[in-house]
C-alpha cells in the first residue's frame, strides 16, 4: 500500500504588499488567500496507479486534485490546513514572516487562542488515517495543505511506512509513504 500526500498547488493571491502589518491585516489576507484560485500546474506522480483520491473541502485542493487524478475525488474537511486564530486584542504591527512564526508557535505550544490544539489535529489526522487504512491494497493519492501534510507525514512513520518526514512542503510535489 502507498500513500501520496500532494500540497495544493500555488495560490495567486501572493503575500501582503506591506511590509509590517497589524494582526487584523494578517486576517484579511488569511481571507484573500483562502478564496483565492491556483495556478494551473502537474505533478509527476511517480509512475504509480493511484487508485483513491481524497481531498480537502478547500477549493484550492480540489482543483489541484481534479488537475491531477482523473477518477473520483472523496471530498473531506477533515483534511482542511490548522486554522490559525488571533493572538490578542493589541494592534500591533510586526513582519508578516513574524506574525506567521508568531502564530504557528501558539499553535505548537497549544495557546489558548488557538482553539483546535495539536491534540485535535492528531486525533483528525488518525481518523482520516484508519478510515484511508480500511483500503489496505490500494494506492492512496492525499491532496492537502502544508502544515497539515507536515503532521501527517509524523504519523505515517509512526504507523511504520517508509517515506520521508515533510518539513517544507513544496505546491505540486508528490511525497509517498509506502507500506510493506
Amino acid at each position: 500500500m502507498k500513500i501520496g500526500l500532494v500540497r495544493h498547488f500555488k495560490v495567486i493571491r501572493g503575500y501582503p504588499e506591506k511590509k509590517i502589518i497589524s494582526q487584523k491585516e494578517l486576517f484579511q489576507w488569511i481571507e484573500e488567500y483562502e478564496t483565492s484560485d491556483i495556478e494551473d500546474g502537474t505533478v509527476d506522480l511517480g509512475g504509480i496507479e493511484w487508485t483513491k483520491c481524497y481531498s480537502s473541502d478547500v477549493h484550492r485542493a480540489v482543483k489541484t486534485a481534479q488537475q491531477i487524478f482523473s477518477g473520483e475525488i472523496v471530498k473531506m474537511k477533515e483534511l482542511r490546513e490548522i486554522p490559525m486564530y488571533p493572538l490578542f486584542n493589541r494592534n500591533m504591527k510586526l513582519p508578516f514572516l513574524m506574525w506567521a512564526i508568531l502564530v504557528r508557535t501558539a499553535w505548537l505550544i497549544n495557546h489558548k487562542s488557538q482553539l483546535e490544539t495539536k491534540y485535535d489535529v492528531e486525533k483528525r489526522i488518525n481518523s482520516v488515517l484508519d478510515l484511508i487504512m480500511q483500503s489496505q491494497n490500494e494506492n492512496i493519492l492525499i491532496v492537502g495543505h502544508g502544515a497539515f501534510l507536515m503532521m501527517m507525514s509524523k504519523e505515517l512513520l509512526k504507523r511504520g511506512f517508509i517515506g520521508k518526514k515533510i518539513t517544507r512542503p513544496e505546491n505540486g510535489k508528490l511525497y509517498i509513504f509506502e507500506k510493506i
